[in-house]
């Protein structure tokens, strides 16, 4: 094939037809030769075809330069014929706009690559966007250089957008769904996408609508999908206001449900998203008129704001999820800021919560003990038992630190029977180590799920049999909030366990309900006054006076115990002068840092021997 754009050389001798003798045909009758039916044309040359393909095509040398192309390349690109001979065919087709496709074209030219296919989106002169497949073929060795063939895709490429504008698209709301926001904020944390410009931070307000399932429920799907549609609207203009005044608008994006999202790439600081965060909240809280149907919603807002390296979408949105669960659990109907400590709290309960059941198998429980002591003697009268998680990651927990999860998942039945038994156990050997004094008390504490989810006083009955302790030797500790509002199978089970000879005490009392008329009909034997009202009482070495509210509020709550016939624990006591206090007012036993911190068993069994509790000294 040449490489000119010149017309078909003229016939050659070589091209007219031969006419050999097998071809002559003798004429019927006449003896005389008579010729064959004429021969079919030769068939067209090579650069016929080129020239009147419908393919647009252009044959290129070693150099990259056009030297030959066909009308129906001319006609695609919108250029005269005569332009593209001599013309650079890259630049005709874009192929160096990026650096792999120019790189390919180049190692083709040299005739080390054997095929190149790519698309590109051109300019046509009139205007428009036109979108291409351009090949590019290794001619013969002969000829030379490689065939340039150039398809249009637009038509194709139109409906590929749309049909990824459908699947990248929420129905309802128009908006970009969570498949779109994913691909925007996996390319946004990208190195590239923020190395070389930007501040290199993103931000994201995650979002969702308080009580929408009751507007599906009551007013139906349809009015749901136009509540989320309206918020929508509102949620885009809040992002276009904003990036009047940014570099950026933020994406807006619903991600399922009455959830949405608002990606802030190159953020500024948490300003910034905080400002986003209250015009989302001001725009949600005004009224919504659906089709004359006014609704009123709130919006709960989770904001993150952080670096963008080191950051990974599932992180981000994990960040994000916690910190709207935060803005729900804190009252709703506001934006919460991410905080790492608060997360870092959040995901040692977690790890905790699904530990404990395990721990309890292994035996990474203790007790430890806090003397009570007798304000009249200052003899060790009863020990409360606390109980502490030996854990192997965290260390020593304080009960402050578990209780609250092992009550929420149902583990403090079995962990409560454990200290319940345990606790008995060593009252029991403590009784046998000193037959010849007083037999001290153990006091336990229960919660109320413990009465709800077992058979307390069946627990309790079986583990004063095999431990061999007396009734009267145990003591059990509720909540003042959860002994008031005792009723039912919880009052039974108190009345239960009283009949049976066990103290029940009211823990921390004065904090709660105080109902002092209920208190008479409660089976109740001890009132453990709260240590806010002994904090109130002097201290000793300190400019700090006392409060006198608080000496008349436990002076007055000691002599109503009493006229009840209930001792009265004063917990927190730290100081001597305190004790003093304490004392005259009638308070009949002391618990706190003045006597002893909790220690384990084997110095309680010291303190047993000693006539009598000095200050401190149960204390390392």
């Amino acid at each position: 094939m040449s490489g000119t754009s010149e017309g078909p050389a003229p016939a050659t001798e070589l091209d007219r037809p031969v006419i050999t003798e097998s071809e002559i045909i003798t004429s019927p009758g006449t003896g005389s030769p008579a010729p064959r039916s004429p021969s079919p044309p030769s068939p067209p040359s090579y650069r016929s075809v080129f020239t009147a393909a419908p393919l647009a095509m252009a044959v290129v040398d070693r150099e990259g330069t056009v030297t030959g192309a066909n009308a129906a390349l001319a006609g695609l690109l919108g250029r005269d014929p005569g332009t593209l001979t001599g013309a650079v065919a890259a630049d005709l087709v874009d192929l160096a706009s990026d650096a792999r496709t120019w790189h390919a074209y180049r190692e083709m030219l040299r005739g080390r690559r054997a095929r190149l296919r790519c698309t590109r989106r051109l300019k046509h002169p009139e205007g428009h966007a036109l979108w291409v497949r351009v090949t590019v073929s290794p001619l013969p060795a002969d000829d030379g250089g490689v065939l340039l063939s150039v398809t249009d895709i637009s038509d194709h490429r139109e409906l590929q957008e749309r049909l990824r504008h459908l699947r990248m698209h929420d129905p309802v709301t128009r908006l970009p769904n969570r498949t779109l926001f994913f691909e925007r904020l996996t390319a946004a944390l990208e190195a590239e996408s923020y190395e070389e410009s930007g501040t290199g931070r993103i931000g994201l307000c995650y979002l969702d609508l308080d009580g929408f399932k009751a507007v599906n429920d009551t007013l139906g799907h349809r009015v749901g999908d136009q509540l989320l549609a309206a918020v929508a609207e509102r949620l885009t203009r809040c992002a276009e206001e904003a990036g009047r005044t940014r570099t950026g608008t933020p994406l807006v994006a619903r991600l399922g449900g009455d959830e949405f999202a608002l990606l802030v790439e190159d953020s500024t600081g948490t300003d910034q998203l905080a400002d986003l965060a209250e015009s989302l909240l001001g725009a949600i809280q005004a009224p919504f008129d659906l089709s004359g149907r006014m609704l009123s919603v709130s919006a709960s807002i989770g904001v993150v704001e952080r670096h963008a390296a080191g950051t990974t979408p599932t992180a981000l949105m994990q960040a994000a999820d916690t910190t709207l669960y935060w803005a729900k659990a804190d009252g709703k109907a506001r934006w919460t800021l991410f905080d790492p400590e608060r997360n870092a709290h959040r995901v040692t309960r977690q790890a905790l919560a699904s530990a404990l059941r395990p721990a309890i198998d292994r035996g990474e429980f203790a007790l430890e003990y806090q003397p009570l002591v007798g304000m009249e003697d200052d003899r060790v009268h009863g020990v409360e038992a606390l109980v502490r998680w030996h854990h192997p990651r965290f260390g020593t927990l304080t009960p402050n630190r578990f209780i609250s999860l092992a009550e929420e998942d149902g583990s403090i039945v079995p962990l409560g029977r454990w200290v319940l038994r345990t606790a008995c156990r060593q009252a029991r050997d403590w009784q046998v180590e000193h037959p010849d004094g007083p037999p001290i008390f153990v006091s336990v504490n229960v919660a109320v799920r413990q009465v709800w989810d077992s058979d307390l006083v069946a627990d309790v009955a079986d583990i004063l049999d095999e431990t061999g302790l007396a009734p009267r030797l145990l003591q059990l500790e509720l909540t003042e909030s959860a002994v008031m509002g005792s009723s039912g199978r919880p009052l039974q089970a108190l009345k239960a366990l009283s009949d049976m000879g066990v103290r029940i005490a009211i823990d921390d009392f004065g904090t709660g309900y105080s109902n002092l008329a209920y208190l008479s009909r409660l089976p109740v034997s001890v009132l453990k006054l709260d240590g806010s009202f002994v904090r109130g009482f002097q201290l000793e070495g300190r400019a700090a006076k006392a409060s006198p509210a608080d000496e008349v509020i436990v002076e007055a709550m000691v002599q109503l115990a009493h006229r009840l016939g209930l001792t009265v624990t004063a917990e927190c006591v730290e100081t001597s002068a305190q004790a003093t206090r304490l004392r005259r007012i009638g308070c009949d036993t002391g618990q706190g840092w003045l006597y002893s911190r909790p220690v384990s068993p084997d110095r309680i069994s010291e303190l047993l021997g000693t006539p009598g509790v000095q200050a401190g000294v149960g204390n390392p």
